[in-house]
């Protein structure tokens, strides 16, 4: 069975929530979402700097009026459908830890990736429960965790010229339902596409392979990603 979007779940009317919004990850994939029509709020420790972020993106082409707003992490937690954690991996394990409350019965999705960088490089950082996805599930039981959004340029989806992102979501996850429901979420990004590949335990293998990207991006200036042929 190959890659098919119409079985996927209509997604439409879900609020994602992103914890780390006014990064430049978080902050570009609130873009790309809103620009889609997706309702969208940005979560920050700083609420009034989350507004403000939410205001810049809102004036930006392509975004509707009111599909964005902004607010304090806990407020944006417990009241999203959908969550996504897109902050620095030094702050990973106690912005999570904090959140398992209003986190509790949601969908999370995790696009933090641990790497460290010296003169050689980005290199991959150890994570004693395997993965930074790992971690949060090990942090929110009672939440479904995924594995997802590793693999996108910040830059690409923060320009407001580029109409569509030609690259593919690699999704892990233990709950294929969550998985089908994330698959769907990226689709809404024209020409990106959201895939199974495996269980959390494989997310150790795609946040590592970040490393690889950024080094491909700087050695040849490009904005790489992933596709998966033959799907």
């Amino acid at each position: 069975m190959g890659y098919d979007a119409s079985t996927l779940p209509d997604v439409s009317g879900l609020t994602v929530g992103i914890i780390g919004g006014t990064g430049d990850q978080g902050r570009g994939l609130a873009y790309r979402l809103a620009r889609a029509g997706q309702p969208v709020r940005i979560g920050s420790r700083d609420g009034a700097r989350a507004a403000a972020a939410a205001e810049e993106i809102a004036a930006l082409p392509g975004v509707a009026a009111g599909v964005i707003s902004g607010d304090g992490n806990d407020e944006v937690a417990g009241g999203s459908d959908l969550v996504i954690v897109a902050v620095p991996w030094e702050g990973h394990e106690a912005t999570v830890a904090a959140l398992r409350g209003p986190l509790a019965g949601k969908i999370v999705v995790d696009c933090v990736n641990p790497l460290g960088f010296d003169k050689q490089g980005p290199y991959p950082l150890p994570v004693a429960q395997g993965s930074a996805a790992q971690q949060a599930a090990a942090l929110l039981p009672g939440s479904r965790v995924c594995a997802a959004f590793n693999h996108l340029s910040a830059p690409l989806l923060a320009d407001p010229k580029i109409e569509r992102i030609d690259l593919d979501v690699l999704i892990c996850a233990e709950d294929r339902e969550a998985a089908a429901v994330v698959a769907a979420l990226a689709a809404r990004i024209p020409d990106m596409r959201g895939i199974y590949a495996g269980r959390l335990r494989n997310a150790h293998q795609i946040e590592a392979f970040t490393a690889n990207l950024i080094a491909i991006n700087r050695r040849y200036k490009a904005h790489s990603g992933v596709r998966v042929t033959d799907l």
